[in-house]
């Protein structure tokens, strides 16, 4: 039975942004599209013990849900809370299924209808992580940095004013786009940055959702080959991808980046991180863009045989003319870490005192204490790390042994007298 919840979960995460976005284009409310899905996915969980898995999981929900939607329509008009056209009955009692280029259309109007330019930049973010991926507003959160009541808020009102607007699912036309880019480019990146780096739950990184993300960013180039952004994602988010077999060891403890095993590097999928990170220079004239910048510095350890062999100095002025670009206090945190690999520890802790405090903020503070020889303030620096992060994460057992490590050396320490002379 358990197994059983598993494949029914599993196909709804995998398949259900194509369900919903077929069905969304259908009916035109998002809303109803994924009250139906939902409901088909208890369905399958009350049918399939009963009959089976059936052989293609995706076309019975997506039947379902098509079915399920019709109810919903039914059920409103019964109610008199809402008139629709008898067209929305018409298009969801057809049998036949969309064939799969329509079903990625499908997609990318979902996409561009959640970036529309009359909702604000983060609301384009936030409805397009929970329609297409299904995220919980408390990730979305994690990602926007925001709480996750005004996140919820943030949702509803986005999708009354996509309603009321009568705003159409559909992929803009080609002088649309240029204003709507840089939304959907946000977008892929802040939905591969949830995976990588998740806000919540027991796993170091969500390897469905990094290679959703991935999809989205091949499907976005495909659609838009000569533009630098979506090219520049891509490859940023390649170059990324393609060191995460190395992230964690055989036991699932966080390895860093100094220590990772760089034979499990996927070196094909480097190679053509930097080739998309070339083309989408020579697309933007040599300006970069944060995307490009950031690929940029994923390239510099991308290409390197080993950590030693890192061009620190390089990063830092990649850092520089990010922050330059895009300020933010991840970037301007990233590039106190560089600084301080160049050998400049002052410099790293003077810069990292006008960063705003995070969790993150705590525990690089603590690494470059040590490099000092500052092991009991190192540690304590560490245990602020660990009061904000979730205890059941492996990024928080990694800085618990840090923690105790510089415990530990700090035990080990000869008493330090005040100089009386």
């Amino acid at each position: 039975m358990d197994e059983l919840y598993e494949v029914v979960a599993e196909t709804v995460r995998v398949e259900g942004a194509r369900i919903l976005a077929s069905l969304i284009r259908t009916v035109g409310d998002v809303q109803l599209a994924e009250d139906a899905v939902q409901e088909a996915a208890v369905a399958a969980l009350g049918a399939w013990p009963v009959t089976g898995v059936p052989p293609e999981p995706r076309a019975w929900l997506t039947v379902t849900a098509r079915r399920k939607a019709i109810d919903i329509i039914r059920r409103e008009r019964a109610r008199g809370a809402k008139e629709r056209g008898g067209q929305d009955l018409i298009e969801l009692t057809r049998r036949d299924l969309e064939p799969e280029e329509v079903v990625h259309d499908d997609l990318l109007r979902l996409i561009f209808t959640c970036c529309h330019p009359t909702l604000s930049p983060p609301t384009r973010v936030a409805l397009a992580l929970r329609t297409l991926c299904g995220l919980t507003p408390a990730q979305i959160a994690g990602v926007l940095l925001t709480t996750e009541a005004a996140t919820t808020k943030r949702l509803v009102r986005a999708r009354q004013k996509i309603a009321a607007a009568r705003i159409p699912y559909r992929v803009p036309s080609e002088a649309e786009l240029p204003e709507r880019l840089p939304a959907v480019s946000a977008v892929v990146h802040s939905l591969y940055t949830a995976g990588h780096a998740p806000a919540e739950g027991e796993a170091a990184y969500d390897v469905d959702l990094c290679a959703e993300a991935i999809r989205l960013a091949e499907l976005l180039h495909a659609l838009l080959p000569d533009q630098p952004t979506p090219t520049a994602v891509l490859a940023l988010l390649l170059l990324t991808e393609a060191r995460r077999p190395a992230r964690l060891d055989e036991d699932g403890q966080v390895v860093t980046l100094d220590l990772q095993d760089r034979t499990q590097w996927d070196q094909q999928m480097i190679a053509r991180g930097i080739d998309l990170l070339n083309e989408s220079l020579e697309l933007s004239g040599r300006q970069a863009d944060a995307y490009q910048l950031q690929a940029a510095i994923a390239a510099e350890h991308a290409r390197v045989p080993s950590y030693h062999a890192t061009d620190w100095h390089e990063i830092v002025r990649l850092y520089d003319l990010l922050v330059e670009v895009s300020p933010s206090p991840a970037a301007e945190l990233a590039r106190v870490v560089a600084i301080a690999e160049t050998g400049d520890v002052d410099t790293a802790l003077k810069l990292l005192a006008a960063i705003p405090v995070s969790s993150r903020h705590h525990a690089v503070r603590g690494e470059l204490l040590a490099r000092q020889s500052r092991y009991r303030e190192a540690a304590d620096a560490l245990a602020e790390a660990l009061a904000d992060a979730p205890a059941n994460h492996p990024e928080h057992a990694h800085r618990e042994r840090r923690r105790d490590h510089f415990q530990q050396l700090a035990a080990n320490q000869p008493p330090t007298h005040p100089h009386t002379g």
